[in-house]
């Protein structure tokens, strides 16, 4: 028999996993949560909705979280009526959160404590691979936790990475994000100088594609440097701003070097600033701004 699934944090790419995880016949719960995207398909398909993530926990062989970041895991997990008040011995917390790996090295001992076992296993890619199964793992914890829980996993994901130990799963995410948002934040400064600088936006893109400048953060900006088309890219400023404020935290916690991550994260944080639900292809227009 398939394992009973609860996951907490049906939004944007939540519900997307959750709906791989009904659509390959596992028993689903969610918590209702006013950040929902809308349970009606959900519902149809079978999935039981619960209030209190202690509830939801009590009867879940396996509890998944698709959270924000490390305040909303801590607060599910460990806050009154959450999911480690009704945790049954012998279960699975998966974690696909963006978090500080400290933070998750804390939870994953909570856990622990409470008798079940922990993986970190954030995410990349975007809503739309959430969608069609098609997401990247980054996983941390026990190897062999991981090919236990590898056919569930596999019911949303392409490509299942063991990056090591407990935390290392959210720390490669970080590292990654860093990188990604790191040169989509550099090409879209380029950008905002370029058109400052009579440069057509088609021209620029073409000889960067060309050149040194091509890859994928160039071709996820595309769309927006040439049509004001988001639709690549449907990630927003804020989120981009919490995740280099994390890599700055995990970096500092290590005594790593993060002058390149920091000045990042003023931009971010400048662009926020200037227009607080604006998503990050936007940036090169922000960053144009006298």
């Amino acid at each position: 028999m398939k394992k009973n699934i609860g996951m907490i944090g049906i939004g944007m790419m939540g519900h997307g996993i959750a709906s791989n995880i009904a659509r390959h016949g596992y028993p689903l719960a969610v918590l209702e949560h006013p950040g929902n995207q809308p349970l009606d398909a959900l519902k149809a398909a079978g999935a039981r909705s619960f209030t209190r993530a202690a509830e939801l926990a009590a009867q879940s062989d396996i509890v998944i979280l698709v959270l924000t970041g490390s305040p909303q895991v801590e607060a599910v997990l460990t806050g009154e009526g959450g999911v480690l008040q009704g945790l049954r011995p012998g279960s699975i917390v998966i974690d696909c959160s963006t978090a500080i790996p400290a933070s998750t090295l804390r939870m994953a001992q909570a856990v622990e404590a409470a008798g079940s076992r922990f993986l970190d296993t954030p995410m990349t890619r975007t809503p739309k691979e959430a969608a069609e199964g098609r997401l990247n793992l980054l996983v941390g914890g026990d190897a062999a936790l991981l090919e236990e829980c590898r056919p569930l996993l596999s019911c949303f994901a392409e490509n299942i990475l063991h990056a090591g130990p407990v935390g290392a799963g959210h720390g490669m995410k970080l590292l990654h994000n860093f990188v990604s948002l790191g040169t989509v934040a550099l090409i879209a400064e380029a950008a905002a100088c370029a058109g400052q600088h009579g440069v057509a936006p088609e021209m620029f893109v073409e000889i960067l594609a060309k050149g040194g400048g091509g890859g994928v953060a160039l071709e996820r900006l595309r769309p927006y440097l040439t049509a004001k088309d988001t639709s690549s890219l449907r990630f927003s400023i804020a989120n981009a701003s919490k995740d280099l404020g994390y890599y700055n935290t995990m970096a500092g916690d290590a005594g790593a070097h993060r002058d390149i991550a920091a000045a990042v994260l003023q931009t971010l944080q400048h662009a926020q600033g200037l227009a607080p639900e604006a998503l990050v292809p936007e940036l090169a227009d922000l960053l144009a701004r006298r």
